[in-house]
């Protein structure tokens, strides 16, 4: 059976006065705990500006260049721990996968072996003696 009206309007104003109670503590903590981890994902050591958590090494090293220009033949860990490893020549870090890619394809000493074509006349053969049909339509019986 179907809902009366009474029903479906004190349904509709409980929802609209959770809406008004808007998050539970618990909740409340547990978003404000995340925007203080994504607030403050990498921080410059020198300048103590912050960056997002998905903001990419190439982006730490155009903040070094810009604002500290003569940290950038120095260590470049004196403002990000991020950056340890960081090729300037190889931003996006393309270089180096291909270089590993290359040097894992040159060392593996088996060859692939491709698939077969076509297949056999032989097995075609017997399996045509033994009764089974080439390109047969399948699921239609005639009376």
């Amino acid at each position: 059976m179907g809902k009366g009206s009474n029903v479906q309007k004190a349904q509709a104003a409980r929802e609209r006065n959770q809406k008004k109670l808007g998050k539970t503590d618990e909740e409340r903590r547990a978003a404000s705990a995340k925007a203080k981890l994504d607030s403050t994902a990498f921080m410059c050591k020198i300048c103590r500006q912050t960056f997002m958590c998905n903001a990419k090494p190439s982006l730490l090293y155009l903040h070094v260049t810009s604002k500290h220009p003569d940290m950038v033949n120095g260590d470049l860990t004196a403002c990000f721990d991020a950056l340890a490893g960081f090729d300037p020549a190889d931003p996006d870090g393309k270089k180096a996968t291909a270089a590993s890619a290359s040097a894992a394809k040159s060392g593996s000493a088996k060859p692939k072996k491709g698939k077969k074509k076509g297949g056999d006349d032989g097995d075609l053969l017997s399996l045509l003696d033994a009764g089974l049909t080439i390109g047969g339509k399948k699921g239609k019986k005639k009376k």
